[in-house]
C-alpha cells in the first residue's frame, strides 16, 4: 500500500530553469553593481567590508568578489522563490512587470541588507568601521540602492523569459 505525501511547499511547482534563471541572472547583476561598489561607493566595499562579514583579514579583493557573486546567485535564486510564493506571480512574467518587479526588489534588498542587517553583521563580527544601524547614509545608501535595483533587472527579467517560453 502506497502512502501518499503531499507538500504545501510553494517551491514544488518551480522549474528548474526558472531556479537557474534566477541564479544566472544573480550573477549577471552582481557584475555591474560589483564594480560600482569597487568604483562609486565608499569605502572599498568589496575589498575589505564584505570579506570582513566572514573574518576575512583585508584587503582581499578577490575573496570580496567571490562572496558578493555568491550573494548575488543566492538573492535570485530568492527572488524566484519570493515571486512563486507570493501575489507577484503573473506580474513576473511579462517584461513590463518584471522591469517593475527588478526595482521593486533592488529596494527591497537595499532596506533588508543595506540598511539592516549589514550594519547588525559588521557589528557583530567587530569590524571597526561598522556603519550605523540603520545605515541610512547619504549618499551611500542611495548609491546602493541604485546598485541594488541594477543588480535586480537582469534576476527579474531572466525569470520572465524562463516562465514565459
Amino acid at each position: 500500500m502506497a502512502t501518499e505525501t503531499r507538500s504545501s511547499d510553494v517551491t514544488m511547482g518551480v522549474a528548474s530553469e526558472q531556479w537557474i534563471a534566477g541564479a544566472v541572472g544573480g550573477f549577471l547583476g552582481s557584475i555591474p553593481f560589483g564594480l560600482l561598489m569597487m568604483y562609486v561607493m565608499p569605502p572599498p566595499l568589496l575589498e575589505i567590508v564584505i570579506p570582513a562579514m566572514y573574518g576575512i583579514e583585508s584587503p582581499a579583493l578577490i575573496a570580496g568578489w567571490a562572496l558578493h557573486q555568491f550573494h548575488g546567485v543566492v538573492l535570485g535564486v530568492v527572488y524566484v522563490a519570493l515571486v512563486q510564493a507570493g501575489w507577484f506571480h503573473e506580474t513576473a512574467r511579462s517584461l513590463r512587470g518584471a522591469l517593475g518587479l527588478g526595482v521593486a526588489y533592488g529596494i527591497l534588498t537595499t532596506v533588508v541588507l543595506a540598511v539592516i542587517v549589514m550594519p547588525l553583521w559588521l557589528g557583530v563580527v567587530g569590524f571597526p568601521n561598522a556603519p550605523p544601524f540603520p545605515n541610512f547614509g547619504i549618499p551611500a545608501t542611495m548609491i546602493s540602492g541604485l546598485g541594488h535595483i541594477i543588480y535586480a533587472i537582469p534576476v527579474a527579467v531572466l525569470y520572465a523569459r524562463s516562465v514565459s517560453e
